[in-house]
């Protein structure tokens, strides 16, 4: 937790630093385009600080109205990163319009641009290095972060070609076409991180962390673990929480079940994240011998005939393995 404060803080020094930068190339050169990325770069600080008060929140622990913690408010900071990305966007095209039909000149292209690339460069490193390591410590709201400035070194580069077009060409019009396209970019964006964050505060499934948690539970498979149902995923901060039901040979007793859900619960977490695991275990049923692997079952009644992957499409379901799929 330490180190996505000490990567939050950095992102938010980084940040004010920029805007300062960009803001002293649009006064140099009095672009739209320019005025553009320095807006944005508000929305950077505003983020970065947002994204702290969100990291140090969800390393609260556990209380009792908070039984699965607090790092659901990581997509509260994702969401709020979202809207404002799309708030600096309308507010740009707006800003742009208006200066369609009460244009302003402009002045000292080069040295504005040589700034938005300094600008560019570090946000393109901060960006790279925030995603990798978000990554890896399964931090939303790092990533969010990362990404953000990702979108605003793309942005800050392709104003660099349009400053120079400006200064090649003598055309003007091209500083109100380049804020109008990452005007428009920067809402996409935006978008996309507030899509990502209300699915995940309303619990949508994540389809690739259910395909790799499969693989692993595949990989891990015994005999005993008859089939596996009702598998449900939710994501609160870096920590996953599995429920399933997991159909199991009625006639164990209930050490020989805890000892069977202990090891269902290591095969899980073998891979590369953190998850809580609830097991609701079910006693197995005639209709089960068909499918199931059990190679001296005392009370089999038919032979097993078929062999059942798991898969995201009888996994999430609510019932065992009848219907022969």
């Amino acid at each position: 937790m330490k180190k996505k404060k000490q990567i939050v803080l950095v992102s938010l020094s980084v940040g004010v630093l920029l805007m300062l930068v960009k803001f002293t190339a649009f006064f140099l050169t009095n672009s739209n385009a320019i005025l553009t990325d320095a807006a944005e770069s508000i929305v950077n600080v505003i983020a970065s600080s947002f994204a702290f008060f969100s990291i140090y929140f969800a390393s609260l622990p556990k209380d009792q109205n908070h039984p699965y913690g607090h790092g659901k408010v990581e997509f509260f900071s994702a969401f709020l990163e979202g809207v404002l990305i799309i708030i600096a966007g309308i507010i740009i095209i707006s800003k742009t319009t208006y200066n369609v039909f009460y244009p302003e000149p402009i002045k000292e292209l080069l040295q504005g641009a040589f700034l938005i690339g300094i600008t560019g460069i570090v946000n393109g490193v901060l960006s790279w290095y925030m995603v990798k390591e978000g990554k890896k410590m399964n931090s939303l709201t790092i990533v969010a972060d990362g990404k953000h400035l990702g979108t605003d070194a793309v942005s800050s580069f392709g104003l660099i070609i349009g400053l120079v077009l400006i200064y090649l060409t003598n055309l003007s019009w091209i500083d109100s076409l380049i804020s109008f396209a990452l005007g428009f970019y920067i809402i996409y964006n935006g978008y996309k991180l507030t899509r990502i964050s209300i699915g995940g505060l309303m619990d949508e499934s994540d389809i690739e962390f259910v395909k790799n948690l499969l693989k692993h539970f595949n990989t891990y498979r015994r005999d005993e673990w008859i089939d596996v149902h009702n598998l449900r995923v939710q994501k609160y901060g870096e920590t996953y929480h599995i429920d399933c039901h997991v159909t199991l040979p009625y006639y164990f007793d209930l050490v020989k079940v805890h000892q069977e859900v202990s090891d269902i619960d290591k095969a899980m977490n073998s891979g590369d994240y953190k998850a809580e695991l609830f097991v609701h275990a079910d006693p197995c049923l005639p209709e089960c011998c068909h499918y199931c692997n059990m190679k001296e079952c005392p009370v089999r009644k038919e032979p097993q005939t078929i062999n059942i992957e798991w898969h995201i499409g009888n996994v999430t379901k609510n019932q065992k393995h009848f219907d022969k799929d």
